[in-house]
């Protein structure tokens, strides 16, 4: 049976749809977001609005279709975020989730409002939990008022990152250190680069490998990896603000101002400084991770580093992420997450883990 039929076709299949969703970005992860509903995991969903970040479809019979993200990259109803909000709120007593599956910092603001209003938030969008300090606090306050908001997706893609450094927190273990390898593309590129081709030539071939960001500035820059390390401090207790992470960009100034289509041209202004760093590891007996580190006693700081060949990051395989939780009851050895942190599916999965979650905690709170 097609997960998406209309009520109209199968009334019994929609009554089991105790949850409303509004989807907002049909992008890669939106777009497996949208193949999951069609699973047996996603039955209990039903999805009343989704939206590009040009055109919606609110309609349930052109929402059932197999092909809606393509057709909603060809045409469709004017995006029109009330519109959307006015079908979730139609569902009478349906749970109501927002997904916000973009990296919109717009829409992410809007995080805080969409609680405020009762509704339940599933995001893999980091830019406000991730930003500024307030973002963070007022995303608290709209969570105390009763609304979940599921952030799995945000650190880690599917990994359990997020919920065991809060887990640990929620028990009173001391966290002391944050350590790990927060970014898919940068794990790829420095898993791979021993100094025996140019860093340049590495890097074209993540890009066209799609495991790099279509402006690979973007990965290289580091901003993305420190958001996620403010997001796995705060949840630790630590409402670290982003001014104290040292961030090192692996951008050169003379790439900063260089257009798209020109930028592929420009890359080996990358080789010299990074086939010294490699050089001088290597002959320390090191190796040259991409690292993300947060001590409670001696602040955080996002770039590279070399570790010896003991060290778990020393270890990694393709694209994979590590996390690496020192506790006051982790002390001798930390607590290690380790597996694929990117990708579509994974990241999707996440945010559908996010929502039955909800519905099962709610259901422990007495709720239909």
């Amino acid at each position: 049976m097609n997960a998406l039929l209309t009520e109209a076709e199968c009334p019994r299949a929609a009554s089991r749809r105790d949850i409303a969703v509004v989807l907002f970005g049909t992008g890669n992860v939106g777009g497996a977001f949208l193949q999951l509903l069609r699973t047996p995991a996603g039955e209990s969903l039903r999805l009343v609005g989704a939206a590009n970040s040009r055109h919606q479809q609110t309609q349930p019979e052109a929402l059932a279709e197999r092909r809606l993200r393509d057709r909603l990259d060809a045409a469709g109803e004017a995006r029109d975020d009330t519109v959307l909000l006015r079908a979730l709120n139609a569902n009478g007593g349906l749970r109501k989730v927002i997904v916000d599956a973009t990296a919109s910092a717009e829409l992410a603001a809007r995080h805080p409002e969409w609680l405020a209003r009762g509704c339940h938030v599933v995001t893999a969008n980091k830019a406000l939990a991730g930003g500024e300090l307030c973002g963070w606090r007022a995303l608290r306050a709209g969570r105390a008022r009763g609304s979940d908001y599921g952030d799995s997706a945000t650190v880690g893609a599917g990994l359990p990152a997020l919920a065991t450094l809060r887990r640990l927190h929620a028990c009173g273990d001391r966290v002391t250190r944050i350590e790990g390898v927060f970014s898919g593309s940068l794990s790829y590129l420095f898993n791979h680069y021993d100094g025996r081709q140019p860093f340049s030539t590495l890097l074209r071939e993540a890009c066209a490998l799609g495991y790099t960001e279509p402006d690979p500035r973007a990965d290289l820059s580091g901003e993305d990896v420190a958001r996620k390390l403010l997001i796995l401090a705060r949840a630790a207790g630590f409402p670290l603000e982003r001014a104290q992470v040292e961030v090192e960009s692996l951008v050169p100034e003379s790439l900063h101002d260089v257009a798209g289509p020109d930028l592929l041209d420009r890359l080996d202004l990358l080789d010299d400084v990074l086939a010294a760093k490699q050089a001088a590891a290597a002959a320390r007996g090191h190796l040259l991770r991409h690292l993300a580190r947060f001590d409670a006693d001696d602040g955080a700081r996002v770039g590279l580093a070399e570790v010896p060949a003991t060290h778990p990051a020393a270890h990694l395989l393709g694209a994979d992420n590590l996390f690496a939780f020192t506790t006051s009851r982790y002390r001798q050895r930390p607590l290690v997450i380790q597996g694929a942190g990117a990708g579509p599916e994974v990241t999707a999965q996440a945010l559908l883990g996010d929502i039955l979650a909800l519905r099962q905690n709610l259901s422990c709170h007495g709720n239909p």
